[in-house]
């Protein structure tokens, strides 16, 4: 089973800072607990997680409050008294939202990088790390472990067609990456997008979903448009006319990501070449519309 085989890797990497833990010594630290202070516990440097749901927080510190926490977290000793987080974040603030004092753990001897990977194998693999987190998850490991998208595969437990598909989100605009991450896009529909060379067709076809809320089919179906669109325009042979309109679209897009941030929303700006154009600004909610409406109309004061 290929989750296990990764376990089994990371477990193969784990050292204590300065010599290499026994067979024996790793099977102990394994399977005892202790209950530590909270206070003594410090972040995780390495979690890959960033955002963490607030109701959801709150649901499980009531359920902390109840039954207590049935997985213990997994911490590294620091120094007397001291210890870093691996794992469990989300249960560590949820047990100081409860209101505990101290919480179960495993003790494990661990260098960074067996602390980066063991991260990214528990939040994969247990937790709802959104398509971006996962990302940034999965690139940090490549970069700063030195591993192949093979290697990486086989700890992970997915495909490596899969972990290809979620790195290509990394070269997306910082705009789609955001809705992404807001839920307004599935990755279905970010990985239509990346089919997309053009950031200005990119962020054509965003607006497109939010304005119409697409499915991820047909979402598809109007970047095939776009790509056959672009290969007739390749046909043409640049001229000086081209090239201003490129430095044009650059601009139009600096507009569209200014407005985007003051607005806070996906505002998309269509442009024609005669000068004419318009610019859509999606809602999807009354309580959206009125929000907008109030802060165009601060803007006259």
């Amino acid at each position: 089973m290929q989750i296990g085989k990764g376990i089994r890797a990371l477990l193969a990497n784990i050292d204590e800072r300065s010599s290499e833990p026994t067979g024996q010594e790793l099977k102990e630290l394994a399977k005892d607990t202790l209950e530590i202070p909270v206070e003594a516990i410090e972040i995780n440097p390495f979690q890959p997680r960033q955002d963490f749901d607030e109701d959801s927080l709150e649901e499980l510190s009531q359920s902390i409050r109840v039954h207590g926490i049935i997985q213990p977290l997994t911490v590294r000793r620091m120094s007397e008294g001291s210890f870093q987080l691996i794992t469990g974040e989300r249960r560590l603030r949820a047990a100081k939202m409860a209101g505990l004092n101290s919480v179960p753990a495993y003790i494990r001897l661990a260098n960074d990088q067996g602390m980066l990977e063991m991260a990214i194998v528990e939040n994969i693999q247990r937790s709802d790390l959104n398509a971006m987190e996962m990302a940034f998850s999965l690139q940090r490991s490549i970069e700063e472990c030195k591993l192949t998208h093979e290697q990486l595969s086989q700890r992970v437990g997915k495909q490596r067609s899969t972990i290809t598909n979620i790195l290509r989100l990394l070269k997306l605009p910082p705009q789609i990456q955001q809705a992404l991450r807001k839920d307004e896009i599935s990755m279905g529909h970010a990985r239509a997008i990346a089919g997309l060379e053009e950031i200005s067709s990119q962020l054509m076809v965003l607006g497109e979903i939010m304005m119409k809320d697409l499915s991820v089919r047909e979402t598809e179906k109007l970047v095939s448009k776009y790509l056959e669109s672009g290969k007739k325009s390749q046909v043409k042979k640049p001229t000086q006319k081209s090239d201003a309109l490129n430095r044009k679209s650059a601009e139009l897009n600096q507009i569209q990501q200014n407005l985007r941030s003051l607005i806070g929303t996906a505002v998309v700006l269509q442009y024609k070449e005669n000068g004419t154009g318009q610019i859509q600004i999606p809602f999807k909610s009354d309580k959206e519309l009125n929000d907008i409406l109030d802060l165009l109309e601060g803007l006259d004061k």
